[in-house]
């Protein structure tokens, strides 16, 4: 990929362009592809371009992202070829106070008039719009106080990321006991996947940095 982004950035007819536009906008017409080259050519040169992928591809945010401290969107599409979206909910699953929204869709940009570009603008600008007082009362719509002690140490742990075996570890239970547990979290906060139960959590204040899973 380096050696194509040093012989094709920003030429129209080099496969390199074909590549780039069909990871990041398989969806796109031939006017979406040169639009790509356009781009690359008014953004920078081609050895910056290499560099910054290199810097890009290197660095470790993990460690950063535990520490923002303001509200953060995630917006990312389903089928990603650029980057998974395992990449996008692990990034929201660190970061404390994170929306992650799905978009139903093939393109890392999406396209005008696919109804992921809508759902995109109408996510962005709720985001920007909503006051930090509401973001603070809408994290008391978990129903936390449904959760027996157990069930809250358990949940806690998730948020923190911990795995089956740590969370069991950490509780002093058997791993199936853990598992038990967390079919009935999942019921009570109406979620079916880890990463949702992650998100929630944070979003609900759990899983902060120096918190242990313990039973309350």
């Amino acid at each position: 990929m380096l050696d194509l982004t040093r012989l094709g950035w920003g030429q129209e007819n080099h496969a390199f362009l074909q590549v780039w536009a069909s990871r990041f906008q398989p969806g796109g017409t031939l006017e979406h592809l040169r639009s790509w080259s356009d781009q690359q050519r008014a953004a920078t040169s081609a050895e910056t371009a290499v560099r910054l992928f290199e810097i890009g591809w290197n660095t470790d945010v993990r460690q950063a992202a535990r520490k923002i401290k303001c509200p953060v969107l995630i917006v990312h599409a389903e089928r990603d070829l650029v980057s998974p979206i395992e990449q996008g909910r692990l990034l929201a699953n660190l970061i404390p106070d994170c929306r992650f929204v799905q978009l139903d869709t093939d393109n890392h940009m999406p396209l005008a008039d696919e109804p992921a570009w809508s759902q995109l603008v109408t996510e962005v600008r709720s985001f920007l719009a909503e006051p930090n007082s509401a973001r603070t009362t809408g994290r008391s719509a978990l129903p936390l106080d449904q959760l027996t002690p157990r069930e809250r140490a358990v949940l806690e742990g998730i948020a923190e990321g911990l795995d089956n075996s740590e969370l069991a570890a950490a509780l002093r239970l058997s791993e199936k006991t853990v598992r038990n547990h967390i079919t009935r979290v999942f019921d009570k906060i109406c979620v079916a996947h880890r990463y949702q139960a992650i998100v929630l959590a944070r979003e609900a204040g759990l899983g902060r940095a120096g918190r242990s899973a313990s039973p309350r």
